[in-house]
């Protein structure tokens, strides 16, 4: 049996209702020189994938313990044979061409080591999902152009980082940035490892052709506690970790800004506690934080002017959700 060029990891919680649909998809590829490695995290009982489900996966791991997904899809990259590597959410459903799209773009661009997909609306296509992670200059990511309406012009371009729902990232430099950060658990760790990418100067592209319909957080809800509390722990955890020279000192006080902005639409949102918990666990943990933020910033090699044209700086930028993608450029 030959190797596959792709390797497709999946985490999956509590997702029983949605991988029959997954594979499905993944049936139906155009490109078939992919294996998939299916990791459940400890679902509950009756929540984890059906034992037909399972079996469709070229590996299967059934986790004793939750360990986040973060360290589930590095134990699942561990596992894999393929050059490539994708991280797909388990509710996260290919077009029948997606992976196609995904390989021939490296040989388009073939300097290029990470790649993000076009994320459309599972519920309403005419609209946007997401079209890769802005990081705005302040410490603040986002999802581009997100629940905005699908533009028809929408073309390739250098994004900050792929999202995690559907990212592809070359296996060798995925392993040498050590992949996700496992403390974190979830949310923020693509934005996370997208920084040290760019800190060791990686690019990533966003496909225009590359598509995926998206429900997002189906495990964990997009304004469950569960889901502001982590987003703003590890929201903090980036900016220290990541934002280097200069530059952290210059946004820091931006930064807490809108860390309090961000605060106060929690708190009218409902989420303030959960938002208050997230915050202080996360000034809790700075010290170990500070002291990795040494070996992030020992292995930059960008330019700190190169990095910040990467960020977003416009204020509606981030009010918007703005679609932030660079001209692909040579490096």
């Amino acid at each position: 049996m030959p190797e596959p060029q792709v390797s497709i990891l999946i985490v999956a919680y509590k997702s029983r209702a949605h991988l029959p649909r997954l594979f499905d998809c993944l049936d139906a590829q155009s490109f078939t020189g992919f294996e998939t490695i299916l990791i459940d995290n400890a679902s509950p009982s009756g929540a984890e994938p059906e034992p037909a489900t399972a079996a469709r996966a070229t590996q299967y791991v059934a986790n004793s313990v939750n360990t986040g997904f973060a360290a589930a899809n590095n134990q699942a990259a561990r596992l894999a044979r393929g050059m490539w590597l994708i991280c797909l959410n388990p509710d996260a459903f290919p077009e029948p061409d997606w992976l196609a799209e995904l390989f021939t773009a490296t040989s388009r661009y073939p300097d290029i080591t990470a790649f993000g997909s076009t994320q459309i609306l599972d519920e309403d296509p005419s609209q946007l999902d997401g079209a890769g992670d802005v990081y705005h200059a302040a410490g603040i990511p986002f999802r581009g152009g997100y629940r905005k309406p699908r533009a028809i012009d929408l073309a390739d371009g250098q994004t900050f980082s792929p999202c995690a729902a559907a990212a592809m990232w070359r296996a060798d430099v995925f392993a040498a940035l050590g992949g996700f950060e496992e403390s974190f658990f979830c949310y923020c760790e693509d934005v996370d490892l997208g920084f040290r990418h760019r800190l060791s100067g990686g690019r990533v592209i966003q496909l225009a052709g590359a598509k995926v319909r998206h429900l997002g957080s189906a495990s964990s809800g997009r304004l469950s506690d569960f889901a502001v509390y982590h987003g703003t722990r590890n929201r903090l955890w980036t900016f220290v970790r990541n934002m280097p020279g200069i530059l952290f000192w210059i946004m820091l006080l931006p930064h807490l800004a809108a860390t309090l902005l961000l605060w106060a639409h929690a708190m009218w949102r409902g989420a303030g506690a959960a938002y208050g918990r997230g915050l202080k666990d996360g000034l809790v943990g700075l010290g170990s934080v500070w002291q990795a933020r040494r070996t992030v910033q020992a292995t930059r090699r960008v330019r700190l002017a190169d990095l910040a044209r990467q960020f977003a700086w416009s204020p509606m930028a981030l009010l918007k959700r703005a679609i932030v993608l660079r001209p692909i450029t040579q490096p």
